[in-house]
């Protein structure tokens, strides 16, 4: 299978849907009450339809492979999650442009997704890395990265442009198909601990 095949993926938490403009609604919804911190970016309320419309354009040009982040127990869409930075010939995906609802921070969302996404890549699609980045300065990011079992690559500095001019330095963690059967089992066991 290739990372960039529209697939959906489902646990007992949560089941990610390739993102559509049916989602729009649930979408709107969980992204009131967002922070914007200066050094990430989620979409407001407002800008959820122009956020969907770009992400499904780029995974027709097949630079990225995007789901509408969905819980299980209610039906609503919480949160968008993507493979972003697809290399397909070297087997190369990163999870990124994340972003969850005020609701379901902090809950068994986020590992439950993470789980279906790494499974996805190194189960289905043979993949030899799976990356994630985030800005240097986005703590609760890297915190949560690492929880993952991901070890830290290098920092990037200067690796962007932000808002206002602003330096971007990003962080740049992986996992490796070798320790993804301990990250795994840490990820189930997290769920079973609730």
């Amino acid at each position: 299978m290739l990372l960039t095949d529209p697939v959906t993926l489902e646990n007992d938490h949560v089941r990610l849907e390739p993102l559509a403009a049916e989602h729009a609604d649930g979408l709107r919804r969980a992204a009131v009450g967002l922070e914007h911190a200066w050094y990430t970016s989620v979409p407001s309320p407002e800008g959820v339809e122009a956020e969907i419309a770009q992400r499904t354009a780029w995974a027709e040009r097949g630079d990225m492979n995007p789901w509408a982040v969905v819980r299980a127990d209610t039906g609503d869409a919480v949160g968008m999650t993507t493979f972003c930075n697809i290399d397909q010939a070297n087997r190369h995906v990163e999870i990124g442009y994340t972003w969850l609802g005020p609701a379901v921070q902090r809950t068994a969302v986020n590992t439950a997704a993470k789980l279906l996404l790494l499974g996805h890549a190194f189960e289905a699609c043979d993949a030899i890395a799976v990356e994630f980045r985030t800005h240097f300065h986005n703590r609760q990011s890297r915190a949560a990265i690492e929880r993952l079992g991901a070890k830290l690559d290098g920092v990037l500095r200067n690796h962007r442009l932000g808002p206002g001019g602003s330096l971007r330095d990003t962080a740049v963690y992986s996992i490796l198909p070798h320790e993804w059967p301990a990250v795994r089992l840490g990820l189930e066991a997290r769920l079973r601990r609730g």
